[in-house]
């Protein structure tokens, strides 16, 4: 066998674990025999690039370089679908079909409405070709690299010949086959259409990760979801694991005129169609389907929301026809955010990274969407007062689409005169006795000990070990508040006189864990300023800002040094910025840190080689990148970009200096550039400007 004809058996091969294991739940190899295969058909195809194929297994990792979405028109407009909330509606929409259908006899498909985000897939001859959101149903974003790293979404049907077996009244059907093996030959050209979902699982491991983080949590897995997906790096698509259920089957040579039968063909062909579709022939059978999914669908790994009733028939879909805005044929019955009344016992109060503090209630235990709900977020000082809350209250706590709980109101039912006292925002830090402050702008209070809080102690240890700071990726949470407890470590500096000895206990099993760890700290010793001094935790220091200020001062001390006017000079940089860093370097606490820092070896200045490339051939330039280019990743002119001391810009706007395009510019950005007058750079001219041609 050739390597050539080793790939395509590769691909097909793993076409099929994939579909096994995240659509039929029935893996037939281990993870370790799968990942093997994937090296294999990786190493192959490195070898001959010539048989790059965009829809191969190997693509569903996605990749760090960043990209853009172009709007594409929907062959077919994805209209939304008219909402019901209550029985006595969904028993009109039934009338109002039978009348439209003139008495004739009809079946309703009943199938669950899944929280996610609509999306259309697109295949001509069993191959993905596009994939593109709903948008406002006209036109939506052509999302297919991304959409080809969820790995329950076939990227080419596997063939399976077409043998219809012979029914009772003489006629070929395309269903019944010998062996259970399908035989419903797909279209050449056809479009599916379904929901883009994150698991329950996937979505608590990202917040986790979030929170950990000090980022904003998603509020549901829909946004999770969505916001996932409209992802500029596939690469982070693909780690958030994201499924796709499909429900809706569209083209010209279908194989059948019942949407049930349709999708059923689309299950057979490789697609991930849910399990629990049925059809109704009555209004009765309909409101069994509603009430027995109002319970179960608590215990499902996805999120639900409500139940989509279809006309069973294409034909009489056609017949019912269409208003301006959704179909006539097809509705949707919402369920109510389910809400449960429980008792509030004591408010308690968590202290982040920054000195943020977060009031918790902690409740009677109370069952929610199929979980025990003890805990629930109180968010902020305003958050608290706006509820009026006592401790004793009965109070509401909803989850609905969302796996956070929350509190929603106090249950006005049960209050009585004799309430319990008033819940009083603390004013001292629980955690060091520190008063609180609250910055202005600021709906958080702060605990401002951040040298002596351990919970901020811990969390700017986590932050500086952090993938984007000096990447010690060794050292988790658990391992930092491990070394915290043992009295290892009371700062980041402490990191770098860590010994194998002391991490290992003198234990010889630990000894390898301890070394590796070891090597990993002195290895961030060549992490650059830029991140160094992310790493810092200097409050409103972020990423991009502390590149911006790595650039603009070159070195730690004359950042250190400098005044505010100094960095007001700076375009991106603003008063609570300056303020922020100032007070930072005023205190010697953190000089002190810098100065054992700088001991120890890591970097304080921008590397010469980094300061050669240096200029400022695009000073006060405010650029737009937009399309695909030839010579660098968008991320790379990014850096170039700050390198020659331009702004990067995400939109474009009357202060756009000019718009730096490649292949395929998304079509909206280039109509507004030449309605503002934007001036348009190709990839080749940027080059000249910079010196690199």
């Amino acid at each position: 066998m050739t390597e050539q004809e080793r790939i395509m058996q590769l691909r097909t091969e793993l076409h099929r674990h994939n579909h096994n294991y995240y659509v039929l739940n029935a893996p037939t190899i281990s993870d370790q025999e799968f990942d093997a295969l994937l090296r294999e058909l990786q190493d192959l195809e490195e070898r001959h690039p010539e048989l790059y194929d965009a829809n191969s297994p190997t693509q569903r990792v996605g990749s760090d370089l960043s990209q853009e979405f172009v709007a594409v028109a929907h062959k077919r407009p994805m209209l939304s679908l008219a909402n019901t909330y209550n029985k006595d509606e969904v028993r009109e929409f039934y009338e109002r079909v039978s009348e439209g259908l003139g008495g004739e006899p009809f079946e309703i498909c009943c199938e669950l409405k899944f929280d996610g985000l609509s999306i259309s897939l697109h295949y001509e001859d069993g191959r993905l070709v596009r994939a593109v959101t709903r948008g406002d149903g006209v036109q939506g974003d052509d999302v297919t690299s991304n959409i080809r790293t969820i790995r329950s979404i076939p990227l080419q049907l596997e063939a399976r010949p077409a043998v219809p077996a012979v029914a009772a009244d003489g006629q070929a059907d395309l269903f019944a086959s010998p062996a259970s093996e399908p035989v419903a030959p797909w279209p050449r050209e056809f479009e599916i259409r379904g929901e883009v979902l994150m698991p329950w699982t996937s979505f608590e491991a990202l917040n986790r990760e979030r929170e950990a983080a000090e980022e904003p949590l998603f509020a549901n897995p829909r946004n999770a979801a969505s916001g996932t997906l409209k992802s500029k790096q596939t690469a982070v698509v693909a780690a958030r694991k994201l499924d796709a259920y499909l429900y809706y089957l569209l083209g010209d040579e279908l194989p059948a005129d019942g949407h049930y039968e349709n999708m059923e063909a689309a299950r057979a062909w490789g697609f991930k169609v849910s399990d629990h579709m049925r059809k109704a022939a009555s209004l009765d059978e309909i409101f069994d389907y509603i009430d027995y999914w109002d319970t179960e669908r608590k215990r499902l790994p996805v999120a639900t929301d409500g139940i989509v009733l279809k006309v069973n028939s294409l034909r009489q879909q056609q017949t019912l026809g269409m208003t301006a805005k959704s179909p006539r044929w097809a509705i949707a019955y919402k369920f109510q955010a389910e809400q449960a009344s429980t008792v509030l016992r004591e408010v308690t109060y968590q202290v982040g990274r920054t000195g943020a503090v977060t009031p918790v209630a902690n409740m009677d235990p109370v069952q929610l969407s199929g979980t025990i709900v003890r805990r629930a977020t109180l968010h902020n000082a305003d958050f608290v007062e706006q509820l009026g809350l006592h401790l004793g209250d009965h109070v509401l706590v909803e989850k609905g689409g969302e796996i956070i709980p929350k509190i929603v109101s106090v249950d006005e039912a049960f209050i009585t005169p004799e309430r319990g006292p008033k819940v009083q925002f603390i004013q001292r830090c629980p955690e060091c006795g520190a008063t609180l402050v609250r910055y202005e702008g600021e709906a958080a209070w702060y605990c401002p000990n951040d040298a002596g809080c351990p919970p901020q102690i811990k969390g700017r240890i986590e932050h500086f070990v952090s993938r984007k700071a000096m990447n010690i990726d060794t050292l988790g949470p658990e391992t930092i508040d491990d070394f915290y407890a043992r009295g290892l470590i009371h700062n980041y500096a402490d990191l770098y006189t860590l010994t194998v000895d002391q991490l290992s206990g003198y234990n010889d099993s630990r000894i390898r864990s301890a070394r590796k760890t070891i090597q990993a700290i002195a290895d961030s010793r060549q992490v650059p300023f830029e991140r160094v001094l992310f790493a810092l935790g200097i409050r409103f220091v972020g990423e991009n800002v502390a590149k911006v200020l790595a650039r603009s001062f070159k070195n730690i001390d004359a950042l250190a040094a400098a005044s505010l006017d100094d960095f007001l000079q700076i375009n991106t940089i603003g008063a609570a910025i300056a303020e922020s860093v100032k007070q930072w370097f005023a205190n010697p606490d953190n000089l002190e840190l810098v100065e054992r820092l700088r001991t120890y070896g890591l970097q304080m200045s921008l590397s010469e080689e980094t300061l050669a490339r240096q200029s400022d051939r695009l000073a006060g330039q405010t650029i737009v990148i937009s399309g695909v280019f030839a010579r660098h990743s968008r991320d790379e002119y990014k850096a170039l970009i700050e390198q020659h001391g331009g702004k990067n810009a995400g939109s474009i706007s009357a202060k756009t200096s000019f718009i730096l395009a490649g292949e395929n510019m998304g079509p909206a950005k280039l109509e507004k550039a030449q309605r503002l007058g934007v001036r348009i750079v190709g990839e080749q001219e940027f080059l000249e400007m910079i010196g690199e041609a």
